[in-house]
């Protein structure tokens, strides 16, 4: 076991955030290249969706066996194989040369980002003396999410500057950079201590599952709800989903065991999961454009808009994760959705002609403060509440119940605020639409807030609860 102070220990908490950063970089930076991307390769809003919904579709269905993968094969392997093939996908994304070939390439991107994304998590709960995993986490969960709004800025100033297409291609250095790091740091590897047969049929489910049911909340509204194409998507991810969670209850080695939802603290971090990352991603995606559609932002200035987030989660998100480990992560959970909340409804006021100080920077301020709050608890919790060799399975498991939030978010936020099938992404019909999504935003978080009071109680949150 390794210490944050020590040379192997920077290097690991490193490459652990850098590993992450590419994907959550990725997924925000995406949101402001959008327009960008839609001018040059004629995207349509569906296609907004579907750029985004293609990358969440196979991480969210492949997240899980990617967990387990680390578990069997080792933290290290894992990570340096994800981290390679989500470089070399980002350039098959950046050379993409119209809309049908890059929605192909951000599928193949989510599934290096399955085996990346919990694997940099499980680097830092395997290797970490347990005294140092709070704070561990917490610095995690504080540059990782710093790093998820980073992106707009940095995204921005990219389009601006050069290309959308450099959005993907800054992948690249930062994953060989990664790669060196890791195997810098853990130059042998303990042989992992699970074993079993892989759990092909659910994770085949799981991805016709969710395939499915995005394909009908996205094409519904274009195509109508009675069309056979939708109803048939729709049924048939329905009677998957049945099938995938039948699988994982009789499997000898499920890649989701869901003997974890029997144990409260687990079901109540991941619950709140739930509600955070379906309003990070429902915001963001909608902000963006409302921002550059409705107001006229350039993508930098979109971007810069965003940017007291990031030093909120620099400051404050591993001060929560440090208070997190000594003190427990309920109380944050609970205040955290509950401040992102009031931040979600200030940013409901930003209309048309809406003025960045007093309209758009308080809900900004407000919105960031209660993510940096919440996001290293809401990991620390869910990790807690496993045994240290199941950590890579836990972090695949909170990873992919946080993307299929993420995934669900795009098109049926839309849905929820009457924006589905708009004509025209921009006006007053958008902006109108912008601001009810706001308001279903405050209501997730609020019920987050809420499960977290009722769900978790002190002392739930270690693996004999």
């Amino acid at each position: 076991m390794i210490t944050i102070e020590s040379r192997k220990g920077r290097l690991v908490l490193t490459a652990s955030i850098l590993g992450s950063a590419m994907p959550f970089v990725d997924g925000t930076a995406v949101n402001v290249a959008l327009p960008a991307m839609a001018e040059d390769l004629g995207a349509t809003f569906t296609g907004f969706q579907w750029i985004l919904n293609a990358y969440l579709i196979t991480l969210s269905a492949l997240v899980l066996p990617g967990g387990s993968l680390a578990d069997r094969l080792g933290c290290r392997r894992t990570f340096s194989w994800g981290a390679g093939l989500f470089a070399a996908t980002s350039v098959l994304c950046g050379v993409a040369p119209d809309q049908a070939t890059l929605i192909v390439a951000r599928a193949l991107q989510g599934v290096a980002a399955a085996l990346l994304i919990p694997s940099s998590l499980a680097l830092i709960q395997t290797n970490f003396a347990p005294d140092q995993r709070g704070r561990a986490v917490g610095l995690w969960s504080g540059f990782s999410g710093l790093s998820t709004v980073i992106g707009p800025l940095l995204g921005g100033w990219l389009v601006d500057a050069f290309s959308w297409r450099w959005v993907f291609y800054l992948n690249v250095p930062i994953g060989a950079l990664a790669i060196f790091m890791v195997l810098r740091a853990l130059e042998g590897e303990a042989a992992p201590s699970k074993r079993g047969s892989w759990d092909k049929q659910g994770a085949l489910l799981a991805a016709v599952a969710l395939g499915c049911i995005v394909f009908a909340l996205t094409q519904g509204p274009e195509w109508g709800w009675s069309h056979p194409g939708v109803m048939t998507a729709g049924i048939l991810g329905v009677l998957t989903l049945v099938g995938f969670l039948d699988t994982e209850r009789n499997h000898p080695d499920p890649m989701l065991p869901l003997a974890f939802f029997r144990r409260r603290g687990f079901v109540g971090a991941n619950l709140v999961t739930v509600g955070i990352y379906f309003a990070i991603s429902g915001n963001f995606f909608l902000l963006t454009i409302q921002m550059q559609r409705v107001l006229g932002y350039s993508a930098f200035g979109a971007g810069l808009a965003l940017s007291p987030i990031t030093a909120l989660l620099l400051f404050v998100s591993p001060r929560a994760g440090k208070w997190a480990g000594t003190r427990g992560p309920r109380g944050l959970m609970i205040l955290g959705p509950a401040v992102a909340a009031a931040g979600a409804l200030l940013l409901g006021r930003i209309g048309i002609g809406a003025d960045y100080v007093t309209d758009i920077l308080p809900g900004v301020i407000v919105f960031g403060l209660g993510l940096s709050l919440t996001v290293a608890p809401l990991t620390s919790a869910a990790l807690a509440a496993v045994e240290d060799r199941y950590s890579g399975v836990a972090a695949g498991v909170n990873n992919a119940i946080a993307r299929a939030s993420q995934l669900l978010a795009v098109p049926l936020l839309p849905i929820l605020a009457g924006l589905a099938g708009i004509e025209s992404v921009g006006g007053a019909e958008f902006s109108a639409g912008f601001q009810a999504a706001e308001r279903v935003n405050a209501l997730v978080l609020l019920a987050s807030a809420g499960v977290a009071a009722v769900v978790l109680k002190p002392g739930l949150l270690s693996p004999d609860a």
